[in-house]
């Protein structure tokens, strides 16, 4: 039995976006084990089989000494479990890999790239410099001969090719995907007043200034409508809002701040439409899983965002960052049932051909077993 590990840096990331395909990974006879920061999740995680073993991430890159001691003790990890494959997920678990990449041929290591985060679209200097930093060690890992790598959309996939990262060693698999039988087309939201919503961490780079300002020019032509966050805080972030400023920006524009659900089925039910201005995105799960509930999408033109929220198909694209654009789009929306309903349609439609769970699954455990089959194979 091929020992399979996954690396994250929180539980809770790994049981909304991964705890699906690590079973699914254990129906085609792995074992599954999960080095990530538990928290309130493991007990959920080991109920389905998967071995649990802690790493005390921290998924910003500003405690260097820190880093070096996950960076000894991750290479530490993988020589004592042997796995056959390593499934590293997000920035800052690849980079840690760097010393077993280069020491430890032994495994495969699969890195999954999903959007690139704070540093590649955060506008604040000592960003910037970490960037300038990381893109260096980014393309050596990535070019080692048991690398490859896994992104969401084609920027990045684009992006890889920029850092020299050879066709043959990269793959294109969308996203998280979404289970359609969970999220299924909702009749339209029969509220008394329209009701659009930003499902989200609570996070500058996700767009949540813009929204918030954006409020008062839509209030300003549909009075009753309600604008609602729908999302908790990440304090380790570092684009995190602070809760009480959170509260006061929200209140001084009128919009609701439901804070972190569970119910994302009954959030998106209750939603006339669905909008992410967010700064990047690897493939936003918020915004399928919306789509696949037939709810019209609002989104930034930006990498992740656009491969979900296609214009006049599933949804209205605009200009990141620029509120008078926001506004327009869901007023737009807001004053055009029938828009809505064809955007609804073409939402649901678009996830059942490119973007379901089943497909992605499919072809992640494809991958695992291309990587693992013997030279010549």
């Amino acid at each position: 039995m091929n020992t399979l590990l996954y690396v994250v840096t929180e539980d809770w990331y790994f049981w909304s976006h991964r705890i699906d395909l690590a079973c699914a990974a254990r129906a085609a006879g792995y074992r599954v084990l999960l080095a990530a920061r538990f928290g309130a999740h493991r007990a959920r995680i080991e109920a389905r089989g998967i071995e649990c073993i802690d790493l005390p991430f921290e998924r910003s890159l500003r405690h260097p000494l820190r880093d070096l001691r996950l960076l000894f003790a991750l290479h530490r990890l993988i020589g004592r479990e042997r796995p056959a494959l390593v499934h590293l997920v997000a920035l800052k678990p690849i980079l840690l890999s760097a010393l077993a990449v280069c020491l430890r041929r032994t495994p495969r290591y699969v890195h999954a790239l999903t959007g690139m985060g704070y540093l590649f679209s955060s506008r604040d200097g000592l960003a910037q410099g970490i960037q300038r930093l990381v893109r260096p060690v980014l393309r050596f890992l990535l070019s080692r001969p048991h690398a490859h790598a896994i992104v969401q959309n084609d920027d990045d996939l684009a992006l890889l090719g920029a850092l020299g990262v050879v066709r043959s060693q990269a793959s294109l698999i969308r996203g998280a995907g979404v289970d359609l039988a969970r999220y299924v087309p909702q009749p339209p939201a029969a509220n008394d007043a329209p009701v659009v919503v930003l499902p989200a961490r609570m996070l500058r780079d996700k767009g949540v200034a813009e929204f918030l300002a954006a409020a008062p020019l839509v209030h300003a032509v549909h009075p009753a409508a309600r604008l609602v966050l729908a999302g908790g805080i990440d304090a380790d972030n570092p684009a995190a809002y602070a809760r009480d400023e959170l509260l006061a920006a929200a209140q001084a524009a009128g919009v609701e701040w439901w804070g972190h659900r569970e119910d994302m089925r009954e959030v998106y039910a209750a939603a006339s439409l669905v909008c992410l201005p967010s700064y990047r995105e690897g493939l936003p799960k918020a915004l399928l899983e919306a789509a696949a509930c037939a709810r019209p999408l609002v989104a930034a033109d930006v990498p992740g965002c656009r491969d979900i929220c296609r214009a006049e198909v599933s949804g209205v694209l605009v200009p990141a960052r620029v509120v008078p654009a926001l506004a327009a789009a869901i007023n737009g929306l807001l004053s055009d049932p029938a828009r809505r309903a064809r955007l609804a349609d073409g939402a649901r439609r678009l996830v059942e051909r490119e973007f379901s769970s089943a497909r992605v699954h499919a072809d992640t455990l494809a991958l695992y077993a291309r990587l693992l089959a013997p030279a010549g194979a």
